[in-house]
């Protein structure tokens, strides 16, 4: 799923409390793409600057190394368990709006096929991974656009009673 689309459910799901907790939600959504996927595109910005030359994902062999390493941890159902629970200890409170992070990978699950980036969700106990529908495709990203509209129109409806 998109960067976007992910914040947008995460905050959906665990932001409604208020601006705050929205902004949290939406920073933990996007995160597992960001710290890895992020990360590359800025590296891409300082070298061939805005200059991408490609349509859809680029080529897996011009992806570094450390973008799958971080892509995995960032992606990974027992990493989220453990940043999580560290956070928890760390707040003596949980921090709920970052279950945004479980709703990304969640959904990464079903939204990426073994032809770029499948989700590692299991990562490091197995490799296990699912071959998706990639989420550009229109039967996955038309319903998820018109989806997220009817939840922040419903969202909004809410909070103007």
């Amino acid at each position: 799923m998109d960067i976007i689309s992910h914040g947008l459910w995460g905050s959906a799901a665990f932001g409604r409390k208020t601006k705050r907790s929205f902004l949290i939600a939406f920073f933990f959504g996007v995160l597992p793409d960001l710290f890895s996927f992020g990360i590359f595109f800025v590296q891409r910005l300082f070298t061939d600057g805005l200059n991408f030359n490609h349509s859809g994902p680029p080529d897996i062999a011009t992806i570094p190394q450390y973008v799958d390493t971080l892509y995995n941890f960032t992606h990974s159902i027992f990493a989220f368990s453990v940043v999580f629970i560290i956070v928890w200890l760390f707040l003596e409170r949980p921090l709920y709006e970052m279950f945004a992070w479980l709703v990304h990978i969640l959904l990464d699950i079903f939204t990426h096929s073994y032809a770029f980036f499948p989700t590692p969700f299991l990562w490091p106990i197995s490799n296990f991974k699912v071959d998706g529908i990639s989420w550009a495709q229109p039967i996955i990203f038309v319903p998820n656009i018109v989806l997220l509209v009817v939840v922040y129109i419903l969202f909004l409806r809410r909070k103007k009673s």
